[in-house]
């Protein structure tokens, strides 16, 4: 049997010291797609709550992109405060319900969608439609859009 040396020693401590290290470390959990929908529908009790622009305009990326149908796509949260300048959300109110979520593997991005549903506040007459919100982790831990669009089309709402 072969004597070990000083040197293969230290090296044996430290490849098993850095094994039990690693296999002990404390990972960080990626949440699963139920905490999307969570952000999703704070994101909508937003909007019914102070008004879509104040919920959009708190909730869009730096750089995020809204998608509507006949217009060019909008990107960046100065063009959407300049978009709504000047209008107003008072007369309806827009309400989304999240069906799915999933968040990718790496923690940070994923996306949701559902069924979005519009009311007029005078008549009471409602549209909805189909959506798709890409939400991506922002530095501080938050979540914001970095796209959003949504198509109309669907039966009218009882």
């Amino acid at each position: 049997m072969k004597k070990m040396n000083g040197f293969n020693i230290i090296l044996f401590v430290f490849i098993t010291v850095l094994i039990l290290n690693l296999s002990c470390a404390e990972r960080e959990t990626v949440p699963d797609g139920g905490f999307l929908l969570k952000c999703d529908r704070e994101f909508s009790e937003l909007s019914v709550k102070e008004g879509m622009f104040k919920a959009f305009l708190s909730s869009i990326d730096l750089n995020g992109v809204i998608l509507r149908d006949n217009s060019m796509p909008s990107k960046g949260k100065e063009a959407l405060a300049q978009y709504f300048s000047g209008k107003s959300d008072t007369s309806f109110i827009l309400r989304w319900e999240p069906a799915f979520g999933k968040i990718s593997e790496s923690g940070d991005l994923g996306y949701t969608y559902g069924i979005w549903t519009n009311t007029i506040k005078a008549s009471g007459e409602t549209t909805q439609g189909t959506y798709v919100t890409i939400w991506q982790k922002q530095q501080d831990g938050s979540w914001k859009f970095v796209m959003d669009t949504g198509t109309s089309g669907l039966p009218e709402a009882r």
